[in-house]
């Protein structure tokens, strides 16, 4: 046994002094993203390499989203919780350093006393009724041997690391939603007018069809198509205005606003530019970028030195412990020399039997590492997931747009063409209404067209990031 003791001593002199801690050292899993995006990396308009502004939302040079935005990032609600719960995080790292100090408590007590005749009384002046004062100090230090104040010290660093994470997270999803709410605003704004301009043509061809009907120049099924139809586009206006309400609504509380304190903002698409070159960031950089994929590095990273902490708990413990203080009948006499106490002291501690509850949360913290590294390597899927769908959004959107811009200059074309016509007497008013309702629809197509590729420009910017490394720490 002697020699065993030996050696524990020596590695617990060793480990004090090399300041080692037991359980895994914490390293980031080597994910190898080589095959990039795939083939939706060749979507135009791309700047491979790019970086990210902090306030990327302005690349589309709305000013009236901007000033929206940084209201809701002063404003929001969740915005707010996440700062809060980055502070808790904090607060509660730094509590845990001080444990690496001894802690110290003092004590000052008075009392009356009645001592016993028998056996001897307390005092040595025989008094068996007395006062007794008594002050002590008293300090306590448990050696941090095997490290597991370090390796919680170390989990709780990362624990805050994945709450400024989070709140980075959270402000890239709110100023994403609010561009995202902003252009779908402009473009049902949009849509609403073209469907009433429809409606107008197709009320004033009902008209025309009625009069026809009446002098018997059409059949009575002519009519009722062309009523059928605008009632079809008139019932096609309400889902649209209640669309526009909710994005309204869905604004306003972004911005941390009841419905009632409506933003004044009524967004218009000619206020957007699509940013004539986006980013795309390097494979390997979107690792590095996304608050996502932080948090969940952060995860792990706690998980990992929760390890440790768990492995630290099966082995002993030294405590040192130290007290001094005075001891006397009378008040003043406390400081008179004779009356001090004081003690100092060390003692190891050691589990022996806890019903196997130590070994099984050690390997409930091996599970739970396990886990964490499963969960991280599905964000980092997920994050790319993300970039390449956005990618390949904005090629389909171009190819969608060119195609609604060509139908649209098309149906204008033809509009124009007809209403000569109707001037020479070629046409009848009737094909210059439905000339007119063509061209509206493609005005629609267009309108939405637009819309999407704003959106999806808004999306890439949010899938590779956002920027936040150029703003600087929360």
């Amino acid at each position: 046994m002697k020699p065993a003791r030996t050696a524990l001593a020596v590695l617990a002199a060793s480990c004090l002094i090399a300041g080692c801690a037991v359980g895994p050292d914490f390293q980031r899993p080597k994910l190898d993203p080589a095959a990039g995006y795939g083939r939706a990396a060749a979507a135009p308009g791309l700047s491979a390499g790019s970086d990210i502004p902090a306030q990327w939302w302005t690349r589309f040079h709305a000013r009236a989203l901007d000033r929206l935005i940084a209201d809701a990032l002063a404003r929001n609600s969740d915005l707010k919780a996440a700062q809060a719960g980055l502070q808790v995080a904090m607060e509660n790292l730094a509590a845990q350093r001080g444990a690496f100090f001894p802690s110290v408590g003092g004590s000052a007590t008075a009392s009356r006393n009645q001592g016993a005749s028998e056996p001897a009384p307390f005092l040595a002046s025989n008094l068996l009724l007395y006062n007794l004062y008594q002050g002590q100090l008293s300090a306590s230090w448990t050696i941090d041997i095997w490290g597991a104040n370090r390796r919680n010290v170390e989990a709780l660093q990362a624990q805050a690391e994945s709450q400024r994470f989070q709140l980075e997270s959270a402000r890239l999803a709110l100023a994403a939603n609010l561009v995202a709410a902003a252009v779908q605003e402009a473009s049902l704004r949009a849509q609403i007018a073209a469907t009433q301009d429809m409606i107008r043509a197709g009320r004033e061809t009902l008209a025309i069809f009625r009069r026809q009907l009446d002098l018997g120049q059409i059949a009575g099924a002519d009519f009722a198509a062309q009523d059928t139809a605008v009632a079809q586009l008139e019932q096609s206006l309400p889902p649209l205005s209640r669309q526009l309400a909710q994005e309204k609504d869905l604004l306003t509380a972004l911005a941390g606003r009841f419905p009632s304190e409506e933003i004044a903002p009524a967004f218009v698409l000619s206020d957007f530019q699509l940013p004539a070159d986006l980013p795309l960031s390097l494979p390997s950089r979107v690792i590095e970028q996304r608050p996502d994929i932080r948090v969940a590095e952060a995860n792990l990273h706690s998980a990992c030195a929760l390890v440790g902490v768990a492995v630290a708990n099966q082995l002993p413990n030294l405590v040192l412990t130290a007290d001094v203080g005075a001891i006397a009948t009378t008040a003043r006499n406390l400081f008179v020399p004779g009356n001090e106490l004081w003690a100092v002291g060390g003692g190891v501690t050691q589990p022996i039997f806890q019903g196997g509850s130590l070994v099984h949360r050690t390997r409930a913290a091996r599970a739970a590492y396990e886990q964490a590294a499963d969960q991280y390597r599905s964000v980092v899927i997920a994050a790319f997931q993300n970039v390449a769908d956005a990618l390949q959004a904005l090629q389909a959107d171009a190819a969608l747009l060119k195609a609604a811009a060509r139908s649209e200059r098309a149906a204008a074309d033809s509009l124009t063409i007809t209403r000569r016509e109707l001037d020479l007497g070629g046409v009848s008013y009737l094909g210059v209404l439905a000339a007119e309702q063509a061209y509206q629809q493609a005005r629609i197509a267009l309108i939405q067209a637009q819309a999407g590729r704003l959106a999806d420009a808004a999306a890439l910017f949010q899938a590779l990031g956002g920027g936040w490394w150029n703003r600087g720490a929360p």
